[in-house]
């Protein structure tokens, strides 16, 4: 068991990597500007931070003593502020937190990245080397998000190569991640739920129809977590499902949304996505769970039983309740 700190753990995704990672068996701590109340396992210890204050990673850390730290903390979406404010956030949390971990000598330093780095989306147009794309598809970010992601990502690499194996760093680049709560209704990140997305190509076009059940993650750096003494330093990861979040092969989906990329995509049949993890296959052994199809279909069955249930209660308690009732209750 590690004892684990990780930035940024009451937002979206860290919310599932604390309690994946504690539900693993690890003791974690949640650092963040805000606590979350009621939503942890028992056990989670929860500190309050503002990183970007000169000197507070370094206090939080040394105050808490981890054996490793999982850095999530950052602004989140593209455009979601001004760009200097996005860059200067965002580069500056990982710097402070990457440095600081490191000048305690803690053992496993963890960043995360995004597959934005690649640089999909630009209105100057883009097109990989090949697809799927992997961690040898060549970085060209176009906004201020991307690019502070590949600094974070270069900010360990910088690290690694002066520390040599004394400490083990890694990046990651989760794909669109996908909480438990999303998969029954709750809206997406860009405000629309997972099937909408499902039924309209185009909302999910943007990101290459990727994804990622951010409970995957949590396995996922539990795995990397594990596995860091046996691998060579500084790696960076894609993490994503296994299928693509389309309804339709991205062989058909793909050349209406990215101009240029029908041989690209030719091969990409079947329910195959658009970003590989095959590194962190052959590397770690670690392949996701689950997929869109699994998880609404539990969704619809957990829906399925609250409604018989009701049913069941309505009929017992009222003896008269209509079916039309029941159904919208």
């Amino acid at each position: 068991m590690s004892r684990i700190l990780v930035t940024g753990g009451a937002g979206r995704l860290g919310r599932s990597v604390v309690a994946g990672l504690a539900e693993a068996g690890h003791k974690v701590i949640s650092a963040d500007r805000d606590a979350v109340r009621g939503t942890f396992p028992a056990g989670v210890e929860q500190e309050t931070a503002d990183l970007l204050v000169p000197g507070e990673a370094f206090r939080l850390l040394e105050r808490t003593a981890p054996d490793a730290v999982i850095h999530l903390a950052a602004i989140a979406v593209p455009f979601s502020a001004p760009e200097d404010v996005i860059f200067s956030t965002n580069t500056g949390l990982a710097f402070a937190v990457v440095s600081a971990a490191t000048e305690l000598g803690i053992g496993k330093i963890i960043t995360a990245s995004s597959p934005t780095v690649l640089g999909y989306g630009s209105p100057a147009g883009w097109l990989p080397e090949s697809f799927p794309v992997d961690e040898a598809t060549t970085p060209r970010p176009w906004n201020a998000y991307a690019l502070s992601k590949l600094i974070a990502e270069q900010t360990v690499q910088m690290f690694a190569a002066a520390q040599g194996d004394r400490i083990r760093y890694a990046a990651f680049r989760p794909c669109y991640v996908i909480s438990p709560e999303e998969w029954a209704g709750a809206p997406t990140q860009q405000g629309h739920t997972v099937r909408e997305r499902l039924a309209d190509a185009a909302l999910s076009a943007p990101a290459l129809f990727n994804y990622v059940d951010a409970r995957d993650v949590a396995d996922f750096l539990d795995v990397l977590l594990r596995n860091m003494d046996s691998i060579p330093n500084g790696q960076t990861f894609f993490v994503g499902a296994a299928d693509a979040l389309a309804t339709e092969p991205l062989a058909t989906l793909l050349p209406r949304f990215v101009p240029g990329s029908a041989a690209h995509a030719a091969g990409l049949t079947g329910t195959s996505p658009a970003f590989s993890v095959d590194k962190a296959k052959r590397l770690l052994g670690w392949e996701p769970k689950r997929t869109w199809r699994t998880e609404l279909a539990q969704a619809d069955e957990i829906r399925a039983g609250e409604t018989l249930v009701g049913a069941t209660t309505g009929s017992a308690s009222t003896g008269s309740a209509a079916p039309g009732s029941q159904e919208t209750k």
